[in-house]
C-alpha cells in the first residue's frame, strides 16, 4: 500500500534572489554576483525538502495566474509535489519576494509583496480527504481560519482508531499577536526565534519551557535558535537539545528554517525519537546553508 502523504499548508511565492558580496550601503550602486528566480514560501519550501528526503508530500495554498505562477507550478511538479489542493484566484496578484543574499556575511534580507492574494480558508480545507494524509503541517498565516482547520482534524482523530489518526504541526514564525492563538493547536508547535523573543524569552531552552503552558496537553514545542542549535520539550517534560551543524562555508541561509521543520516532521512521522528528529533537523538545515537552493541537501 502506498505510504500516506504529508500535506503542507501555507504560502508559495516567487523569490527573486540577488547575490552580492557585501550588503549594499544606502544610496550606492552595487553589482550582483548572480541573480536567479526560485520558488519560495515556507510551506512550499518544506515540500521541496520533504520530497528530496523521500517523503510523498502535497502542497495546499493559493495561486494567482501569470508567468510567476506557471514557474512555481512547474517547479513543484519537478520535485514531485502533489498539487491537488491548490486554490486559484484569477483576480489576484501573485506574491513575490526580493531577496538580497550577502555572501560575506551569510545573511539574507527579504522584501515581501503580497497585495491581494487570499490564503486558503477552512471552507477550502473541507475538500481535503483527511484519510490520505498521515501528517498535516500549517505555516501560521490566517490564524482564525487555520484554527478551524485544526479543529476539523481533531474531530476526525477522535472518531477513528489510533493508526488512522492524522498528526498535526503548526509553525508560528512571525511575531504577530493574532498568530499566537495557534500555539494551542497541533501535536508539534514550531516557534521561531523572533516569536520567542517577542514573548520575552532570550534563549531556546527558556522558550520551550516557558511556552509549555500555552501548547495543548501532550504537545511538543520546538524552537530553533540559529547557530545555537535547537531545543524541544516533549510530552514527558524532558528538555531535548541539538547543536547546530554549520557547513564549512555558509552559502545560502534562505529557507534554512523551512528545511529544519521539514526534516523534523519527516523523522517524527517515521517514528523516530524527539532527540533523533531534532538532530536530523539541525543536520539537514546545516547542509542546506552550504548550498544554493536545496538540491545539495541529500
Amino acid at each position: 500500500m502506498e505510504d500516506k502523504h504529508i500535506l503542507c499548508i501555507g504560502l508559495v511565492c516567487l523569490d527573486i534572489i540577488s547575490v552580492v558580496d557585501e550588503y549594499p550601503a544606502e544610496d550606492t550602486d552595487t553589482r550582483c554576483l548572480s541573480q536567479r528566480w526560485q520558488r519560495g514560501g515556507n510551506a512550499s519550501n518544506s515540500c521541496t525538502v520533504l520530497s528530496l528526503l523521500g517523503a510523498p508530500c502535497a502542497f495546499m495554498g493559493s495561486l494567482a495566474p501569470g508567468h510567476a505562477a506557471d514557474f512555481v507550478l512547474a517547479d513543484l511538479r519537478r520535485y514531485g509535489v502533489e498539487l491537488t489542493h491548490v486554490v486559484l484566484h484569477p483576480a489576484s496578484s501573485f506574491p513575490t519576494s526580493i531577496v538580497i543574499s550577502s555572501v560575506s556575511r551569510g545573511t539574507r534580507t527579504i522584501l515581501h509583496t503580497n497585495r491581494n492574494l487570499p490564503d486558503v480558508t477552512a471552507q477550502d480545507f473541507e475538500q481535503v480527504d483527511l484519510s490520505r494524509y498521515k501528517w498535516i503541517h500549517w505555516e501560521g498565516r490566517n490564524a482564525a481560519e487555520q484554527a478551524q482547520m485544526l479543529r476539523r482534524v481533531e474531530e476526525h482523530n477522535r472518531a477513528c482508531p489510533a493508526p488512522q489518526r492524522v498528526s498535526t504541526s503548526v509553525e508560528v514564525e512571525k511575531a504577530r499577536e493574532e498568530l499566537y492563538q495557534l500555539l494551542g493547536y497541533g501535536d508539534v508547535v514550531f516557534v521561531s526565534k523572533d516569536v520567542a523573543r517577542d514573548l520575552g524569552f532570550q534563549a531556546a531552552p527558556e522558550a520551550v519551557k516557558g511556552l509549555r503552558a500555552r501548547v495543548r496537553p501532550g504537545a511538543t514545542v520546538i524552537c530553533a535558535w540559529a547557530e545555537d542549535g535547537a531545543d524541544a520539550l516533549g510530552p514527558d517534560g524532558q528538555l531535548v537539545h541539538s547543536d547546530a551543524f554549520p557547513p564549512e562555508s555558509v552559502v545560502d541561509t534562505l529557507g534554512a528554517g523551512d528545511t529544519f521543520n521539514a526534516a523534523v516532521i519527516l523523522a517524527l512521522s517515521r517514528g523516530q525519537s524527539l532527540q533523533e528528529a531534532l538532530t536530523f533537523g539541525c543536520q539537514v538545515a546545516g547542509r542546506k546553508c552550504g548550498v544554493h537552493g536545496y538540491d545539495g541537501i541529500v
